[in-house]
């Protein structure tokens, strides 16, 4: 997180909030909460001004520009501002909007490892209709990698550069278009540039995250393909938080590279899901395990066969039992879990629970009815989980995430989960509802019906909720549902048959910072998710 200066009521971040829940909470929860935050530094410029940069060359200031936002207003100088901390590791992003060029050869551009103003990496867009990344340690631009761009004066555009290690990579609207190898700088601070050209700058954001592995060509939405029977899918890649390489996990892979087993009764379920290694657990049938929730091992992927398979009568346990006392990810926190492709049924407490810094979980294609507390319940801690083409219904308590209003020890700067594609059908409350995480991210789901409220924002949360479609939902979107408020960001979405509207405000971190996903057109949801979710539907 951003330190040592005043932040805007709208921050990216949400830093207001953990600050405040550290104070509440005493030192250990200051301490605690950014160890395991991916979040380095950011500035919405909301607060109006520009504290904590340096500037070199140029007219830099405040303005209204959409948003408020850092311009960079005159051509005639190389005019460069820096901030933050001296980090080697690295991913700088920010909105651009070039809005003149001196000369040829120039650019706008964001900077990493900036050791003085004359001295880092940097990705520009050129006034010669290109994409540039580049160098400089002391004399001029050096060009390292360069790739053709429409660049459009007054258009805005999302420049992020990754520097880990040697690595060099730039994306243009969360598309990867240069890249390099350099070992010129070590460390330094983020900043912005204008290199004899002006551009407005706004929602900076510095990352200790890589992005994961390159956005995908593909669109996020998966195909619908009915699974042959008899055959067990043990392949597939998850969108969202699943996919961030952090904590030490790449990605989401569940049992990949470990042997395969097939079950059919609970002894061997059980014993299966709790082995050490990795594992592909094929279950073939309705199992009826004892009361209770059982436990997960990490590096398990657990996939039903066909359209028939399930769990009855309990449920799963992805994590370490409940301890207060804990304020950081243990070593051993379970992690790289995927489910899928089951139905869940009568569940004696949650039909799947995550909880104690469990992360790297992928909750795909499952049916989930009928239980006693929450079909899937994330908390205490834990971290990058996708939840996706889900179909729940018949059930009050669907989806909880953050249990507690007095969980901030545990869960700032954490519960970082995507729900996406889900069918929450009838379920009149906790789709999700959300404490402490920041950003929950909530797109494409199709929500029918929820007579209490769809998603819930609360206890200093941030939640963008965006491209879904709400039928007869009379509180959609909410961050005064009850308790202390969060923050949410509302936009995209389908209000049908009734619906009401959101009761959002406040700034929320963007997804986008984190993985590439595409927005399916908002008025498609409905039926691509009645098509698409549930069990039976996955394809290898």
């Amino acid at each position: 997180m951003r330190r040592g200066r005043r932040r805007g009521a709208g921050s990216l971040l949400g830093a207001l909030t953990a600050v405040a829940a550290a104070v509440l909470l005493g030192a250990q929860a200051l301490t605690a909460a950014p160890s395991a935050s991916a979040t380095l530094f950011g500035d919405d410029f909301e607060d109006g001004d520009a504290t904590g940069w340096s500037k070199s060359g140029g007219s830099w200031s405040v303005v209204s520009d959409g948003s408020r936002a850092y311009r960079q207003s005159g051509t005639g100088a190389d005019a460069r501002a820096v901030a933050g901390a001296d980090w080697s590791d690295q991913a700088v992003q920010a909105r651009v909007k070039p809005t003149a060029f001196n000369g040829t050869g120039r650019h706008v551009a964001v900077l990493a490892r900036a050791r003085s103003t004359t001295s880092y990496y940097f990705l520009g867009l050129s006034d010669t209709g290109s994409v540039v990344l580049g160098k400089r340690t002391g004399g001029g631009p050096l060009t390292l990698d360069s790739a053709p761009a429409a660049v459009t004066a007054g258009t805005w555009y999302t420049l992020r550069l990754e520097v880990f290690g040697t690595a060099l990579r730039g994306f243009v609207d969360g598309a990867q278009v240069v890249s390099a190898t350099d070992a010129s700088i070590a460390s330094g601070r983020a900043g912005l540039a204008g290199h004899y050209a002006s551009a407005s700058f706004d929602d900076v954001l510095v990352t200790d995250v890589a992005g994961p592995g390159g956005p995908s060509p593909s669109p996020t939405v998966t195909p619908t393909v009915t699974t042959p029977p008899g055959s067990c899918v043990t392949s597939g890649a998850p969108v969202g938080f699943a996919s961030v390489n952090a904590w030490g996990q790449n990605g989401t892979t569940g049992g990949a590279g470990g042997p395969t087993v097939e079950v059919d009764t609970a002894s061997e379920l059980l014993s299966a899901i709790g082995r050490s290694g990795p594992l592909n657990v094929c279950v073939r049938g309705m199992i009826t395990v004892p009361a209770g929730m059982h436990d997960v091992a990490s590096d398990k992927t657990i996939v039903g066969v066909g359209a028939d398979a399930g769990i009855s009568g309990g449920g799963l346990n992805i994590g370490l039992p409940p301890d207060d006392a804990v304020t950081s990810p243990p070593a051993d926190a379970v992690h790289n879990v995927i489910i899928r492709n089951l139905t869940f049924r009568g569940a004696t407490d949650d039909a799947i629970n995550v909880q104690m810094f469990s992360h790297h979980v992928w909750i795909d294609h499952n049916d989930l009815c009928c239980g006693y507390d929450g079909l899937v319940d994330i908390k205490r801690g834990s971290s990058y989980v996708t939840v996706s083409w889900n179909h729940t219904h018949r059930h009050t308590k669907n989806m909880l995430l953050g249990h507690d209003d007095d969980n901030a020890a545990q869960d700032t700067g954490r519960l970082k989960v995507t729900y996406h594609h889900n069918w929450f059908d009838r379920t009149p409350q906790r789709n999700p509802r959300v404490r402490f995480g920041e950003p929950v991210h909530v797109f494409n789901n199709y929500y029918v019906y929820n007579t209490d409220t769809g998603v819930a924002c609360q206890a200093g949360a941030g939640c963008l909720v965006e491209g879904n479609y709400f039928e007869r939902v009379e509180e959609p979107v909410t961050n005064s549902y009850a308790g202390p408020p969060g923050r949410c960001v509302a936009r995209g979405n389908v209000f049908a048959d009734g619906s009401g509207q959101p009761d959002c405000s406040g700034s929320v971190q963007e997804a986008s910072a984190y993985y590439a996903y595409t927005l399916d057109d908002p008025a498609s949801v409905k039926a691509a998710v009645v098509a698409g979710a549930g069990v039976g539907k996955i394809g290898g």
